[in-house]
């Protein structure tokens, strides 16, 4: 039996590029993730807001109408069940994030050790999109950070 050929092999990398979130209000979002959280923007207009995140990542936030304008199909509602995370060198770290999170009004969540051996708290953004900031250790702790 032939072995399935992979729909990437030999013509791409395999990745994630961008992370799109569908967001009721870009200026409110821009507000709490630029002014607030510091993450400034290489693109932005009045329907979407770009920020990366990572080697070769993307986080863009779309308004509602242009992401359903996009993709043909409006965003479902409610808690995403999905999670974002963001990954720091230290429990200090951690709680610093959260702390900030806080101060410019997300809901947060104490951090905690937890039984896979890190430590993390979770905040909602505007939108309630759920971030983990966590400490974690071991191979999965070198293998975010740099």
């Amino acid at each position: 039996m032939a072995k399935p050929r992979s729909l990437y092999s030999g013509f791409t990398k395999q990745r994630i590029s961008f992370i799109t979130l569908a967001v009721d209000d870009v200026a409110r979002s821009r507000a709490f993730y630029a002014d607030g959280l510091g993450w400034k923007p290489i693109f932005e207009n009045d329907e979407v807001f770009m920020r990366p995140v990572g080697q070769h990542l993307m986080l863009s936030l779309s308004s509602i109408e242009e992401f359903t304008a996009e993709i043909g199909h409006a965003p479902t509602t409610g808690i995403a069940s999905l999670t974002l995370a963001h990954n720091c060198k230290t429990e200090a770290e951690v709680d610093s994030v959260l702390e900030l999170a806080a101060s410019i009004g997300a809901e947060t969540s104490p951090a905690l050790r937890r039984e896979w051996g890190g430590y993390s708290g979770y905040f909602s953004d505007p939108d309630g999109f759920r971030w983990e900031i966590a400490m974690n250790s071991g191979p999965t702790g070198d293998y975010a950070l740099p």
